[in-house]
């Protein structure tokens, strides 16, 4: 189908080799669900009927668009993102790969990762979506207790949380769950039993992210209305120290600010982001990023999937906007996303991406307060964040990209 934005090519500028290559991912997004979780800011919908037929089309459809642009690059790794995509049929994400395969050039050890709520419906789907291609289970467990999956809105319940956590591990051979803490009410006790439970039963990575209360989901009216009390600052801290002693102890150190996992565990298509690499993304409201001769671009879908439909059977793709990036914008999206890593950020990386030494971007009177504080450290690998930065990573942002 003719496409009103014309495909730039971005193959023949790939990013130099240097130390930890972030690799070249392929986001697909669906974005339906059973129901909206009330702490949920993602692109996400409820329909009461999805014409499946039509949308397995229209991704792949977008995945041609986009391999138009990108030939020869290489994809490390695919990753299933929602919404819920266990609601997708098997078929659909057998497709998906299908023609992820035909359009590029894959890693031997290519990692596909799907993100599945532990409800029966899905895990009834398990076997389907091995079969397919997937390696990786992502699971949306976020609490092991009935009481606390309530109040997160969530439509599973402890035993089945655990059921699916069971069945994954002998589906896939590779598998992870999240886990949300600082809930209200919630004590230090209470969290280091949830967290020994979780880590009898996650194996080689587990995502713990702090319950944060987003502008326009139904928590954020919750608490305008005084109805939702989260713990206290101090408290919070508290908590986040807890789980990173705990699953440092327990052999899963944090990779990354909220991952989890043991040595050779990581995911890989997550590190792409952190790291900034490449990406290509399809599906209402998805993201890209893509580096070509010149420049480097980001891509935005349609976030409203019928508009996104329509766009893609019209025009061959959903692409709302594509965005070139400059090199001030790439400072600061690398040092963004990368301070979040425990490995930090890479010195020669970021002079290939942004054009500027570590010292040209930060001048000593805006990056030193921040050493001296221990925030964070630089040395010859390059920039990263110490625990006590990792705490207020915000603020330390803030101040570094003043």
């Amino acid at each position: 189908m003719p496409s009103a934005i014309a495909p730039t090519p971005f193959a023949s500028s790939s990013p130099p080799a240097l130390a930890a290559e972030p690799g070249f991912g392929v986001y697909v997004h669906w974005p339906f669900c059973l129901s909206k979780c009330p702490y949920c800011d993602f692109n996400s919908h409820v329909r009461e009927a999805v014409p499946e037929a039509r949308w397995r089309r229209a991704l792949l459809a977008e995945l041609d668009h986009y391999a138009q642009g990108t030939p020869g690059r290489t994809v490390t790794s695919v990753f299933f993102g929602g919404g819920t995509p266990s609601l997708m049929q098997p078929e659909t994400v057998a497709a998906v790969l299908e023609r992820i395969r035909a359009l590029w050039p894959t890693a031997p050890d290519l990692e596909v990762t799907l993100e599945a709520n532990p409800g029966a419906v899905e895990a009834q789907r398990f076997a389907g979506y091995a079969a397919a291609g997937v390696s990786r289970l992502s699971l949306g467990v976020q609490a092991l207790s009935d009481e606390a999956l309530a109040m997160l809105g969530r439509v599973h319940d402890r035993a089945e949380a655990v059921a699916a956590i069971e069945l994954a591990h002998a589906s896939f051979p590779r598998v992870s769950f999240d886990l949300i803490y600082a809930r209200p009410e919630q004590t230090p006790a209470a969290w280091r039993a949830e967290l020994d439970e979780a880590l009898a039963l996650a194996g080689e990575h587990l995502s713990v992210y702090q319950l944060t209360v987003e502008p326009g989901t139904a928590f954020h009216r919750q608490r305008r209305l005084g109805r939702l009390r989260l713990p206290d600052e101090n408290s919070q801290a508290a908590l986040y120290d807890l789980t990173q002693e705990r699953l440092r102890a327990a052999g899963l150190p944090a990779y990354e600010i909220s991952n989890h996992a043991r040595p050779g565990a990581v995911c890989r298509h997550n590190l792409t982001y952190w790291r900034y690499g490449d990406y290509v993304g399809v599906g209402p409201g998805a993201h890209g990023r893509l580096t070509g001769p010149a420049r480097k671009v980001a891509t935005m879908q349609h976030r409203l999937p019928e508009t996104w439909l329509d766009a893609v059977e019209t025009a061959g793709h959903g692409t709302r906007e594509e965005t070139p990036l400059t090199f001030a914008d790439r400072r600061e999206e690398m040092v963004m996303m990368s301070l979040r890593l425990a490995e930090g950020l890479d010195r020669d990386r970021f002079a290939a991406e942004t054009g500027e030494t570590l010292a040209q971007a930060f001048p000593a009177e805006r990056l030193n307060p921040l050493l001296d504080a221990r925030f964070l450290i630089a040395d010859e690998a390059g920039l990263r964040a110490t625990p006590k930065g990792w705490r207020r990573l915000d603020a330390v942002l803030g101040a570094l990209l003043a």
